[in-house]
């Protein structure tokens, strides 16, 4: 990934704080862009509840101090903003108005600058405050009392930031003028949901825990994470769990299921490790859960 040259010679300045933004600017870099971080003065909050992860999300990044509240600090913004290709926010609509910094303003003073504004929800939504659990929510990706296990929303709009700078370097390059470009985590989050929308992660779908190929089941010394959802893999996983299978429907049964499951009980990690090696299995193990 070091060696990307995607976007060699295309400068990218991020005013975007917490996790999106920086997540989005990771990519960047790796992508060969040249990155300069705007932080406010008193620093981006994610550097002091996750200081080891927001190091790792800033590493190749130039990173500068600036009021943007302040005189002194918007003109020192616009004067980087006169050599930059793209610029990252992440502000709702009217903190951008507040702050000069509104596409009709940033495009009137430089045509050439292109826009990638991260925000939570899109259009006229953007002024309603959320978060990554709000937006997951929203989609049904939080089913029970549980926190999610990870931030989809955020990373998956980090993903699609990145993706709208590439967009915008490709316009850029065609007609010399910059775009703008509206990165919303709720429809992240709603893309991500998709295969939960049609039924696949279900309880009844076969990714959702109805196939007995595509489970999790507990081994003798931890857990082990089974994909063998395709037919060749199921035969394989049956064949090895010495289970006869009629026809694809069979991996849907119960019988199948608890079958499966006590073969797996009676194994280690490391003889599944093994298995999976000579059998050519989908499998990953895992110690037990905490």
């Amino acid at each position: 990934m070091s060696n990307d040259s995607t976007l060699r010679g295309v400068r990218v300045v991020s005013l975007a704080l917490n996790l999106p933004g920086p997540a989005a600017i990771m990519r960047l870099a790796q992508m060969g862009a040249t990155c300069t971080k705007v932080n406010p003065p008193q620093g981006d909050p994610m550097a002091h509840y996750t200081p080891e992860g927001y190091e790792t999300l800033h590493k190749g990044v130039k990173q500068i101090s600036c009021d943007l509240k302040d005189l002194k600090g918007q003109k020192a913004l616009h004067r980087l903003l006169e050599k930059t290709d793209v610029l990252l926010t992440s502000f709702r609509p009217s903190a951008l108005n507040k702050l000069g910094l509104s596409w009709k303003t940033l495009h009137l003073q430089f045509p050439q600058l292109s826009c990638v504004s991260v925000v939570g929800a899109p259009g006229s939504l953007a002024e309603i405050p959320g978060h990554d659990l709000t937006y997951q929510a929203e989609v049904d990706l939080v089913p029970g009392m549980n926190l999610p296990t990870s931030l989809f929303a955020d990373m998956g709009g980090a993903m699609m930031a990145s993706e709208a700078v590439l967009k915008a370097t490709l316009i850029q390059r065609s007609s010399g003028k910059g775009s703008f470009h509206e990165v919303a985590l709720s429809d992240a989050a709603a893309w991500l949901a998709l295969p939960r929308q049609w039924g696949m992660t279900l309880p009844k779908g076969a990714v959702g825990g109805a196939h007995a190929g595509y489970q999790i089941y507990a081994c003798k010394n931890g857990r082990v994470a089974v994909a063998a959802l395709e037919p060749h893999f199921a035969k394989s996983l049956c064949d090895a769990a010495g289970i006869k299978v009629s026809d694809p429907k069979s991996l849907f049964a119960k019988s199948t299921h608890v079958a499966i499951a006590s073969f797996l009980a009676s194994k280690t990690r490391q003889q599944l490790d093994k298995l999976a090696a000579e059998k050519d299995i989908p499998l990953m193990t895992l110690p037990k859960a905490s």
